[in-house]
């Protein structure tokens, strides 16, 4: 017990907001009060303020989202826990434009009520609101799963697109129409061998014998439906790329954007040979890799593992995607600079 290095376990969510403040000043602001996370310099052109938020533990996602080109605000809740609706509608108030307020949410229930009271409460105070829900996740698929796809990997790439499209000064519903086409043109899917640490335990949140991996995880520590032995990593990554070409109807000539995301324990040079390997599977089904992102971008706190996720990117969406951003975690110029069959990687 105790691998967290904190004051209390209980302190940790709190301390780290106020430290990632304090090493992005220039680019934030930590509500302590309202419990929000504000950009300092938001774009003057845009007309709808973009708000979005979940459980810490994930970091970058939200926090290291919010600055000019991307969030206006995130809101963090507790580790792995919704936000409450009071940080939201406070968030969402403050962030408002004359358009209005967009919600960006991840398909979880308690996100899903939290947000919606928060936007119930902006409706009756005149502000309009409105949500792009964001249900990537494959392996949460099934007729018996009834809250439908996990919001995964595809969350960050849908806060850096929406945020480029408010820049040029879109309305609340063609940025809803322009979200929800991106999420349906975005899949995700991710495995891990071995589970994060229970904060509250100082203990795997669940156990894996050696040599297996578990085929489908959550970002919040849940066990996949499948649990399947270590194999070599191109026929892991194939059978992946498999999984998610397929529903997205990825073929010959397809561009796409890979995010190839670490779930906060795994290393970098894993996450490079994972990305290529995933570019080697979608040459062979000539797929054109027009953009490719590998780094920790939405984690797990430390679980062992990694995810991929594959956007159909026609060009306006990868101008968006290039468009610049200024936050503490996304990369200045993910520019394209090598062969379109071949991606490359941009965030160090």
């Amino acid at each position: 017990m105790g691998l967290y290095f904190a004051n209390e376990i209980d302190d940790l969510v709190g301390d780290a907001l106020a430290g990632f403040a304090r090493a992005h000043a220039g680019t934030v602001v930590w509500d302590e009060q309202n419990g929000y996370i504000r950009c300092l310099h938001p774009s003057p052109s845009r007309r709808v303020g973009l708000v979005s938020g979940g459980g810490s533990g994930h970091e970058p996602l939200h926090i290291g989202y919010v600055g000019a080109g991307m969030l206006d605000a995130a809101c963090p809740g507790r580790i792995f826990a919704s936000p409450h609706n009071r940080q939201i509608f406070a968030a969402s108030r403050a962030v408002a434009r004359e358009g209005g307020v967009l919600h960006l949410v991840k398909n979880y229930t308690g996100d899903k009520i939290n947000f919606g009271i928060a936007a119930e409460r902006l409706a009756r105070e005149g502000i309009a609101c409105a949500r792009v829900l964001i249900d990537d996740d494959v392996a949460s698929e099934s007729a018996e799963v009834a809250t439908g796809r996990r919001g995964t990997g595809a969350t960050v790439l849908v806060e850096k697109i929406l945020g480029a499209a408010a820049d040029t000064g879109m309305g609340l519903a063609e940025l809803v129409a322009l979200g929800t086409d991106l999420v349906s043109r975005c899949r995700s899917l991710a495995v891990a061998s071995a589970a994060h640490t229970a904060p509250a335990t100082g203990r795997p949140a669940f156990d894996l014998l050696d040599g297996d991996i578990e085929f489908g995880v959550g970002i919040h520590g849940e066990r996949a439906r499948r649990t399947v032995s270590t194999r070599p990593l191109g026929e892991l990554v194939g059978e992946m790329v498999t999984s998610l070409a397929g529903p997205l109807g990825l073929g010959f000539g397809s561009p796409a954007v890979v995010l190839v995301n670490g779930l906060g324990a795994i290393t970098r040079m894993e996450l490079y040979a994972v990305l290529q390997e995933v570019t080697r599977r979608l040459d062979e089904l000539g797929v054109v890799t027009e953009r490719a992102l590998v780094g920790d971008y939405v984690t797990a706190l430390d679980m062992r593992g990694f995810s991929l996720t594959l956007l159909e990117a026609d060009a306006a969406t990868l101008t968006l995607l290039d468009a610049p951003a200024h936050t503490a975690s996304w990369p200045e110029t993910p520019r394209y600079e090598g062969r379109r069959t071949h991606a490359h990687a941009i965030r160090s």
